[in-house]
Order: C-alpha cells, then structure tokens, then sequence
C-alpha cells in the first residue's frame, strides 16, 4: 500500500510536471519550428521599415489583446453571428490596427513551418518584442505556448481597457485587477514613448486641463482645432519612432498628451518611478521586459485549451 506521504509526493510532482507541460517557455517552438521566430521578425522589420507608426500599433494589438480575458489572439477575431468583434470596443474602434500585417505574419509562418503550428496569440507576443527592437528598444525573451481563442467579448473589452481620461487610482485598480501592480502600470505606459495618439482622445486634456505646459497645449492645439479634426494626430513625445524616455521627460515637464499619461506624474505614489525612468533608460529598459513578460503571461490558453488558428481572424 502507497504512504499517504509518498502518495502526496507523487501527487505534488505530477501537478508540477503538468504545470511546466502547460506553462510558456521561450522555448516552445525551437522542435516543432525553429524557423517561426526568424520569420515574424522579417515581416515585422518590413512592416516597421515601411512605416515607423507600424511597431506602435503592433505593440498596442498584443496590449488590448491581453486586457480582455487574457492573451488569447481574441482581439484578432471578426464578428459572427454569436459574437462580436472586439475590434468594435471603445479603447479599439477606429483606433487598433496592423491587422494586416498580422496576417502577413501568420501565412509566412505557417509557410516556414509547413503547417499552422504557431499560435496567433503567440504571433502578437513575439511582433510586439520584435517591434520595440525595430524602433531601438529594448529585448526580452518572449514566452511562448499560448493557444488561441474560440470566442470574443466586446462587452468584457469595453469594461475593462483602460481609458486615456483615467486618473491614477483607476489606473492602478485597472491594471491591479490584471494581476499587474504600479511599477508594470508605469514601465507598460511607456510603450507610448512610440506612436501616435488622435485628436479626439486628448482634445479635453489640451483645452481644459490645468496640469499643463501651457506651450505644449498651445503646440497641441494647432493640428486638434476644438470641433472637428477627430483623427488628426500628434505624436505622445518628440521621437514617437524611437523607443526612449522622451515620454518620461514631458510627464516631469507636464507635456502628458492624454489625461492617463499625466496622471502618473501628478503627486501620486508613481511620481518617483517616472522621475527614475527620465533620467535612467536602463531601468526603464529593464523594467519594460519584465513587465511585457508579466503581461504577456495574463491567462493564456495552454495544452488543449483553445486551438491554432488558420485564420487568425476567423475560428477554425
């Protein structure tokens, strides 16, 4: 007869070795595909060289795509008649893009390896990390194994993106309820050190705030007139194609282009962090990838959950 100890000995190293059978590694394709990775960062350096704007909105796609029910490619999936797209959500309407290039990325992969094997949840995690490289950012080591979604939640993504009009105790509780604490909320943000933000998501900051440079808002209001001009752009720091701490530099200078950016520098409890990331771009660098790691593990679907996608926009 097996021990009660010996029995919860087994018990206990077999939940362990199911747990690193379903867990990601950066591994996780080196057998099955060794090619995959090499293939999604040429199309993602293409896409990048072609237009710089590009590595933001990938970066941006794998972000929504983890705040709502976790990184699953969900964001990906186009409206059908049981549910509709996430795309449709407020924080995505008219705003995520490189969908594109994303099925770009998919048929290249599924070419290298000679079938779909690689994830489209996965896909996004590794153009994102290729992204930042691209634009002189920092690297990381992206884990991988995640499977991909069969169903979407417009309703899940319009509750819980966080919103540019939020001020810091939302913003803290946002990426709280994520499993993300203060220090990834102010490291992730700066992902916005990239890209471009419209006139209709930072209109009411630069015309009605009151913890602004008051040249910046005068700069702002120039391309974002008070009606009309929804989608003109502007930039969130002076080198939106390189990944730096300009972004930091004009929080401590109060040149936030939306409400959510300058709340972390307002007199709260992440003032400090943002003053260490302005002047250190080394912790910043190191931060970012613990963080997009931290992010990128949001409840993924492993092992038999989930399914690869043929079609990254549409359930097998």
């Amino acid at each position: 007869m097996v021990s009660p100890t010996n029995f919860l000995l087994h018990a206990f190293l077999w939940l362990a070795l199911a747990a690193t059978a379903f867990s990601l590694s950066p591994n996780f394709y080196h057998n099955v595909c060794p090619q995959a990775l090499p293939a999604i960062k040429r199309v993602v350096e293409a896409a990048v060289h072609k237009e710089r704007r590009m590595g933001a909105s990938l970066l941006r796609l794998h972000f929504h795509d983890c705040f709502v029910n976790g990184c699953d490619g969900s964001l990906l999936l186009d409206s059908t008649s049981s549910f509709e797209t996430e795309k449709n959500a407020r924080g995505n309407l008219n705003s995520v893009r490189g969908f594109e290039v994303v099925d770009q990325i998919k048929a290249e992969v599924d070419r290298v390896c000679g079938r779909p094997v690689v994830s489209c949840a996965d896909i996004l995690a590794v153009a994102a990390r290729d992204s930042v490289v691209a634009l002189g950012g920092p690297t990381w080591k992206v884990r991988l194994g995640r499977r991909d979604s069969t169903t979407a939640s417009r309703t899940l993504a319009d509750n819980v993106l966080p919103s540019a009009s939020m001020d810091l105790p939302a913003l803290i509780n946002n990426f709280k309820n994520q499993g993300l604490n203060k220090r990834d909320l102010v490291a992730l943000s700066g992902g916005h050190t990239i890209g471009l933000s419209q006139c209709l998501i930072f209109r009411n900051r630069i015309y009605n705030a009151t913890d602004i440079d008051p040249a910046f808002a005068k700069e702002r209001r120039a391309t974002c007139p008070r009606t009309g001009g929804n989608t003109n752009l502007a930039p969130f720091d002076p080198t939106p194609s390189r990944f730096d701490t300009a972004y930091f530099k004009n929080l401590v200078n109060e040149k936030g282009l939306l409400t959510s950016d300058q709340a972390l520098f307002s007199g709260g409890s992440t003032d400090k962090l943002v003053e260490t990331y302005s002047k250190n771009p080394n912790a910043f660098w190191v931060d970012f990838g613990k963080s997009m790691i931290r992010m990128g593990n949001i409840k993924p679907l492993t092992g038999k959950q989930g399914q690869i996608r043929v079609n990254c926009r549409k359930v097998n």
